[in-house]
């Protein structure tokens, strides 16, 4: 007798066994097979279907302009024209480059610690950018006197989208992977990008064939594409659900907890973030960006007189085994981090200074009832954390520059 018996199914693989036999009471296995899909749905987060479909839609239409921008750069460099010499077009395509390379350098430089900390702004931001250097190529051929300018303007701009959009890609990468499957979940990106590029390239070649020789057919193909694209944009970050803290989702979850004693999700906390930069909400009032009126990583020399003596005095519990020092100036709430403080005091820290930032009022000192609500809410709301699904390991944010070490001396009182 030989027969095929299933014996056991999980979510995340099917095994079936064979059996051979001339009876069942002669029974043998000859072989185990492993039935596990490439990329199970719970191998994933479940914002990595709806981020996937909306990121290869304004994928496909980055392409299609790319072939109208790339267009109308080869022409104002001067393809086709017997004037053009092969020498002017290879130094006008080098330093165009060259731009594009400093300017990744120099964008990494100041802006590398801060990707990871917010990468919907970035990625949003990224792809704005992008859009800006297909905007300065399809100009170029308007502006023959400034063309090398408005080349290297462009090249600037997108080299500023190849690091962001790279980092924050693989900071993405890391929060789909449920089961520590980033290379597969990479992999599969990848070509999931090659197709919409290969799409998104014939339907650039067709479309830059019909629209040849009329501008107003190109620039409105043009502007349609790149407003489909912010939008695809937009609605691809509004599908993530981060579940790691940076400043204003931990702003966001401390003021619920505050206010009603529970913790949203990260569902809900996607819903209330801000993902465009932050000069686009300055029109919103600070008391509800709570996270604006802290200041994490202070720099001790750049307090006055006064902020110090207020230091002291608010500080009264200061002791050599502290982490950090809560400071108030300017109605902003700054913290100072001590030298040896773990990733676990830096999140306390900021909570900290979050309390103290929505308890303050005038020139009430709160520093008494916020070190209060520490020591009695402080573990609890890290424990509803943790039974939400958000990650408390760390805060993420741009990397402390400054930190300080503080001892404490007894003073001598002088006796008359």
């Amino acid at each position: 007798m030989e027969g095929i018996s299933e014996v056991a199914k999980s979510k995340q693989q099917l095994i079936i066994e064979e059996w051979n036999g001339s009876s069942s009471t002669k029974l043998f296995k000859t072989a185990t097979i492993f039935a596990s899909p490439s990329l199970s749905i719970h191998s994933v987060t479940p914002d990595y279907v709806p981020f996937q479909v909306w990121d290869s839609l304004q994928g496909l239409s980055t392409y299609i302009r790319t072939m109208l921008s790339t267009q109308a750069l080869l022409s104002a460099i001067g393809v086709g024209e017997k004037s053009a010499t092969v020498i002017g077009a290879t130094f006008q395509w080098f330093l165009r480059d060259l731009t594009g390379m400093l300017g990744g350098v120099l964008f990494t430089f100041y802006q590398g610690s801060n990707l990871d900390s917010n990468a919907k702004m970035w990625r949003l931001v990224a792809d704005l950018m992008n859009d800006l250097g297909m905007l300065m190529d399809l100009l170029s051929p308007l502006f023959p006197s400034a063309f090398a300018f408005v080349v290297c303007l462009g090249s600037l701009s997108r080299s500023f989208t190849g690091v962001a959009s790279g980092a924050t890609r693989a900071a993405l990468t890391q929060h789909f992977a449920l089961q520590n499957n980033a290379a597969d979940i990479s992999a599969k990106e990848g070509s999931q990008e090659t197709m919409a590029t290969m799409i998104g390239m014939a339907l650039g070649m067709l479309l830059a064939r019909i629209t040849i020789g009329n501008p107003f057919a190109i620039w409105f193909s043009f502007l349609f594409l790149t407003m489909f694209h912010m939008y695809a944009n937009y609605r691809a970050v509004r599908c993530l659900s981060l579940n790691s803290l940076n400043f204003q989702r931990s702003s966001i979850l401390l003021q619920q907890f505050m206010e009603t004693d529970q913790v949203l999700s990260p569902e809900q906390v996607s819903t209330m973030e801000h993902v465009l930069p932050m000069w686009t909400t300055s029109w919103i009032s600070k008391d509800k960006l709570l996270h604006m009126r802290v200041e994490l990583g202070v720099r001790v020399s750049s307090l006055g007189h006064q902020e110090m003596m207020d230091l002291l005095h608010s500080s009264a519990a200061i002791n050599e085994k502290a982490k950090y020092l809560l400071v108030e100036r300017k109605g902003i709430i700054g913290a100072i981090v001590h030298k040896d403080s773990s990733a676990a005091d830096v999140l306390q820290s900021y909570i900290h200074a979050l309390v103290v930032a929505k308890m303050v009022d005038g020139n009430r000192s709160v520093h008494s009832e916020s070190q209060s609500w520490m020591d009695e809410k402080y573990e609890v709301f890290i424990h509803k954390l943790k039974s939400s699904g958000w990650k408390t390991e760390r805060l993420l944010s741009p990397s402390l520059i400054w930190r300080a070490n503080w001892i404490t001396e007894p003073l001598d009182k002088k006796i008359d």
